[in-house]
């Protein structure tokens, strides 16, 4: 028996997206269907679009979606029909970084999430006849239906705005994980965000959650760097800026930032945030970039001032406690993250696409029918 939907395809690099009649296979024993009620459009589906990552094609993309469980695998129990669920990112949960708790290093990251496939190399999307590359990230919600597997869905209360919920599955756990599962700041320390998308402001917001004293945004965008003065930055500098290493100084009293988090995975902008940490400084890498980038680093100032330069997936986030958290920091008024988001029908992709491309929308989220 096969499943009626509607998805997005693209079917060559840098192509449209194809809205397109496919049909999804009934669930196996550890997959969930899901209708969706509204997806993200994360910068990451724009870059495999244009094969940053080399994910194969004709696939559907879409990796933060939200929506309502209508069937489930015989062996599912973490889930039930009509149950409200965020979908996220998929791990194997046998291999040691699983046996850990440490999903978002899962040693099969890459094939579950960028493979386009099951692990035994099928896939649950045809459309007339046709092979479609599915299980984006374990989801492929650029869909009005979507399979997941049971590891990759998170109940969440069905009181909470589930229009509002999918950014929770990868921009915005991203951003927020990284300041409060990675990072950690102290109380009273300082961070600077370079690059305030959905990922920065919600490290922002999260900056302010831990008490950070100093909270430094760099972006090129003037309405973006406001937004993030009033998300809880007490400093906004134009990364164009020539004196910007000397501003960060300044404000910092001439030490430098405790934590820097670099989301635009640009080589110059990285260097930029390691040149701004203080001595014994943490600076995050969380932006894509494609394999093989090389970024140029003063192992001299690294090695003197003890500093480290880290990457982080995901915000090392254990998605079915920090999913539901996130939902709890924003009803207690800490996480507005629905100022980011710029809604979209479905049918009008294509100009979201290119809204967060432009700038012009931090966090598209698409809608679908009731």
């Amino acid at each position: 028996m096969t499943i009626s939907a509607v998805a997005a395809v693209v079917r060559e690099k840098n192509g449209p997206f194809r809205i397109e009649d496919v049909t999804l296979e009934e669930p196996r024993a550890d997959e969930v269907l899901v209708r969706m009620r509204a997806v993200g459009l994360c910068h990451t589906d724009l870059f495999c679009r244009a094969q940053g990552v080399p994910v194969p094609m004709p696939l559907v993309l879409g990796h933060e979606g939200a929506g309502v469980v209508e069937r489930v695998g015989k062996n599912v129990t973490k889930v039930a029909p009509g149950d409200h669920v965020v979908m996220t990112y998929d791990s194997c949960g046998v291999c040691p970084c699983c046996d850990r708790g440490e999903r978002a290093y899962c040693h099969a990251f890459f094939p579950r999430n960028f493979g386009g496939l099951r692990g035994d190399g099928s896939s649950a999307i045809t459309a007339r006849g046709e092979r479609i590359h599915g299980h984006f990230f374990g989801q492929s919600s650029f869909a009005s239906r979507a399979l997941a597997n049971v590891r990759n869905v998170v109940r969440v209360p069905a009181a909470a705005p589930l229009e509002l919920l999918g950014p929770l599955g990868c921009g915005v756990q991203t951003g927020a994980g990284t300041v409060l599962n990675a990072l950690k700041p102290p109380v009273g320390s300082s961070i600077a965000v370079f690059g305030v998308g959905a990922v920065g402001l919600s490290a922002v917001m999260a900056a302010r959650i831990a008490g950070c004293s100093r909270i430094l945004a760099v972006d090129l965008v003037p309405a973006r760097l406001e937004l993030a003065r009033s998300l809880g930055a007490t400093h906004t500098f134009d990364g164009r800026a020539s004196d910007l290493a000397a501003a960060i100084a300044s404000a910092t009293g001439g030490a430098g930032v405790d934590f820097a988090i670099d989301t635009t995975a640009n080589p110059r902008v990285l260097r930029s945030a390691v040149d701004a940490l203080a001595v014994r400084g943490v600076c995050a890498a969380v932006g894509a970039a494609s394999f093989g980038t090389d970024v140029a680093i003063d192992t001299g100032a690294l090695l003197a001032k003890g500093q480290t330069l880290r990457g982080v997936i995901e915000g090392e986030s254990l998605p079915d406690r920090f999913i539901p958290a996130l939902i709890e920091l924003r009803q207690a008024g800490q996480l507005p993250f629905e100022r980011l988001i710029t809604f979209y029908r479905f049918e009008d992709i294509e100009r979201a696409a290119r809204d967060a491309e432009s700038g012009a929308a931090i966090k598209p989220v698409l809608m679908f029918d009731a």
